[in-house]
């Protein structure tokens, strides 16, 4: 069908490959019968919906698929007809084979819907791609993609697909950054300072934010500053919109619109007499429903027209997901050097700093970004730390409520708790890189263990959802290591971490158990220090060596070997507590095994920098074996 001579029937054909490719165990399938190949020619048919239609599919495919299938999809050329057709849209070419009347009378722009779906395509290829990405930079796509964005003002969908695909390709691509010449930037720029305010501008602001971000090494010295407090601004004022208190106002906004036009269609129906059982011309050509879907971490554009409220709710969570992930860049980002921010510093803006570390009611501000007086105080102003704290929390119940029982709503939940894991782990980055003072001093460091500890144990059963824990885990062992430098008191019980790290240790992700291995290490070395506290650290031990001996990854083993280390290494009460449980006699049994088990699953399993660390452990294994020896044989 796709050979056909009619139109007609290779659009329908496309359109039913397209539904299909939702479901991924036929995938498989299609790729045996070369669908790569049957479709990509029909990227540049004669006939616009059938271009549009095979696009949907080719999207689909993509989507679906995962890295294997684009990678496939690449080394079956797909991006040959692919860009061709990004750069005939571009040029407009193909509007004069449909005259401007019958596009008005099918409400329908097909150039720009064929660039949607292509721009979509072109996305999900290169994310998973870097032969994709080189095409891309070799071929000058961004000047194309360039094109479609100075749409945004009428085609805000489009532009959002743009945004990310440009948020895609200028990831970690340093051979692009020469074609963001003034022009490119510029386009950029009207887009950042756009003024409408609906939930998909504000998603269309923060991808183009993401964009220049990465395009940062374009930006001369002088303009880094102002560049980076117009990213945090908005930022900022994606993450102070309340995401359940939207959805509530939303969800009552689309009943009354449904209640009104349901009441508007009885009044019609009353007053018409239709009858049904003639068609004009046009009617007798049903429209194909493409069934395209977007990846779970993305705005749907395909959504039904009448589901606006809902398209505003998704394109605010992914604005406040995306801001949070780039913040995460922003504070994982190598510090710049000394020349290039010579120009920023300034003893006012350093004051202006200081002065703003504090919150009005104390809690906790905190500046990440490792830069420049100027650009710390941006930060701050933007009041970002306070706002990632906020989206924390447990989403609003009522929220829940709503999603829960109304079926084309249900989708953000998942949503909902991306945000909260977002945030949880954009509080780690920022809690890794911030000092005390920066971060608000003693009493704001302990709040946030309460707020943290709060997450844990507020609900009867511990969490058992994975992202969550390893988000919460991480930024609990982030600031208890931070504590614990500082001498601060932390306001966690043992029983409480004892129950986190016993919950913990039974997840599926290795990343959960290293983190609840180490946060029980880092309260352990600080019970060591105190008085009375033997029985605790017996209980510690007897957790951590069962781990060491019983994990199947030698990463979480080696982390709990640390961990033993950190507790036991001084003190009188961590002393008492290691002939209790007979660490030594435990420690010199188990050292032949874990030299066995490096030797036999080291190689291939895991990377050279994993080794390197057990490699460490290894070693301090040998010298804690030695100093517990030396303990035994001092005279008390």
């Amino acid at each position: 069908q796709l050979q056909h001579p009619s139109a007609e029937v290779r659009e329908f054909a496309c359109a039913s490959i397209s539904k299909l490719l939702q479901q991924k165990h036929v995938i498989p399938a299609f790729l045996q019968r070369d669908v790569v190949r049957c479709l990509g020619p029909l990227l540049m048919d004669h006939s616009l919906a059938v271009r549009e239609t095979a696009a949907g599919a080719l999207r689909n495919l993509s989507a679906c698929g995962g890295f294997e299938v684009c990678d496939d999809m690449v080394t079956k050329d797909i991006m040959t007809p692919l860009v061709a057709l990004l750069k005939e849209c571009s040029t407009g070419l193909d509007a004069s084979q449909l005259s401007p009347k019958k596009c008005r009378e099918m409400n329908k722009n097909y150039v720009e819907d064929i660039a949607n779906e292509a721009i979509n395509l072109l996305w999900n290829v290169c994310e998973c791609n870097n032969t994709a990405v080189s095409i891309f930079n070799k071929e000058g796509c961004l000047e194309a993609v360039l094109h479609y964005m100075k749409k945004f003002s009428t085609n805000v969908d489009l532009a959002i697909s743009v945004a990310n695909c440009l948020q895609a390709v200028t990831e970690d691509n340093p051979d692009l950054l020469s074609s963001f010449n003034a022009s490119a930037q510029q386009v950029l720029e009207t887009v950042m300072l756009c003024p409408e305010s609906t939930m998909k501008h504000i998603l269309l602001r923060t991808l183009i934010a993401g964009t220049i971000w990465n395009i940062k090494d374009t930006i001369p010295p002088g303009s880094l500053g102002s560049m980076v407090n117009a990213i945090l601004k908005i930022f900022s004022e994606s993450l102070a919109i309340d995401a359940g208190e939207t959805i509530i106002r939303m969800n009552e906004a689309e009943k009354t619109r449904l209640k009104l036009a349901a009441e508007a269609e009885t009044e019609e129906n009353m007053s018409d007499v239709i009858d049904n059982s003639v068609l004009s011309e046009d009617d007798d050509m049903e429209e194909i429903p493409k069934g395209k879907v977007r990846r779970e971490n993305d705005i749907s554009d395909l959504l039904p027209s009448d589901k606006w409220e809902l398209k505003e709710v998704t394109a605010l969570l992914m604005a406040q997901q995306t801001a949070l992930e780039i913040i995460v860049n922003m504070c994982c980002s190598e510090d710049p050097s000394d020349d290039e921010w010579e120009e920023l510093s300034s003893s006012d803006e350093s004051d202006l700093f200081m002065e703003n570390s504090y919150n009005e009611g104390g809690g906790l501000l905190m500046s990440p970004l490792c830069l420049s007086d100027e650009v710390n105080s941006a930060f701050l102003n933007n009041l970002i730390p306070k706002k990632i704290l906020e989206k924390t929390a447990f989403p609003n119940s009522v929220a829940l409520d709503i999603c829960m029982h109304n079926p084309p709503w249900k989708p953000l939940i998942k949503k909902l708790n991306a945000v909260q894991c977002r945030a949880l782990t954009c509080l780690h980055s920022i809690l890794l890189v911030s000092d005390v003072d920066c971060l608000g001093g003693a009493s704001a460091l302990q709040s946030l263990a309460q707020h943290l500890s709060q997450l844990v144990f507020s609900k009867t059963e511990l969490p058992t959802d994975t992202e969550f824990l390893e988000a919460i885990t991480s930024a609990l062992r982030a600031l208890l290591q931070t504590m614990a430098s500082k001498n601060i008191s932390q306001c966690m019980t043992p029983e409480q971490l004892l129950a986190l790290c016993e919950a913990g240790i039974h997840s599926s992700n290795a990343s959960v158990r290293v983190n609840v291995v180490s946060i029980l290490g880092i309260s352990g070395s600080v019970l060591a220090k105190g008085q009375d506290t033997a029985e605790t650290l017996k209980m510690i031990g007897k957790f951590l060596l069962e781990v060491a001996m019983k994990e199947s990854s030698l990463v979480v083993a080696g982390e709990a070997l640390d961990a033993l280390f950190d507790v036991f290494a001084d003190g009188k009460e961590a002393e008492k507590a290691a002939v209790q449980i007979k660490l030594l006699p435990a420690l010199k049994e188990f050292q032949p095994v874990f030299k066995t088990r490096m030797r036999k699953e080291g190689k291939g399993q895991y990377s050279t920098d994993q080794l390197c660390v057990l490699d460490n452990v290894k070693m301090n294994l040998r010298r804690f074996i030695a100093y517990l020896e030396t303990l035994g044989k001092t005279p008390t």
